[in-house]
């Protein structure tokens, strides 16, 4: 969570909302990472955790990337969720809830609905008040 953290605080130096997130794999090296990029580069896409599927999908060659951990400063979105279902991402760990549009545990249960085709695990409140503190401090100082 402390390289997530890092790349929240490289969005936020250029002016995108502080989400970061990482990917590691079964040993736990780092497949790829990244933070938010909406902004700068005109793409309602450019959420953190799709940044860090593209990236590691190309660098492995794969599509699905099974027996992965997905580290996000912010519970993802529907769209981020979505993405990593169709990736069959092994587990999601999360910092900080999303009360209005996460979709893990806040408004949706897209990791763990028994409707769709894959299922993975969630690990929530991981560092949650560094993580929380980032995107209140980066919206402090846009007000």
């Amino acid at each position: 969570m402390g390289m997530a953290l890092d790349c929240a605080a490289s969005a936020a130096r250029i002016g995108e909302v502080p989400v970061g997130a990482v990917l590691v794999d079964a040993g736990n090296s780092v497949v790829a990472k990244a933070g938010n990029n909406c902004i700068r580069s005109n793409d309602p896409t450019g959420h953190a955790e799709i940044h860090v599927l593209r990236a590691a999908a190309l660098k492995l060659s794969n599509y699905r990337l099974p027996q992965t951990t997905m580290y996000v400063t912010l519970e993802p979105c529907a769209m981020c969720a979505a993405a990593m279902v169709q990736a069959r991402v092994k587990r999601v760990v999360f910092g900080a809830k999303d009360p209005k549009s996460g979709a893990l545990v806040s408004q949706y249960c897209l990791g763990t609905d028994g409707r769709l085709n894959h299922r993975f695990k969630i690990t929530g409140g991981v560092r949650s008040e560094e993580c929380s503190n980032i995107l209140k401090d980066f919206f402090k100082g846009r007000r």
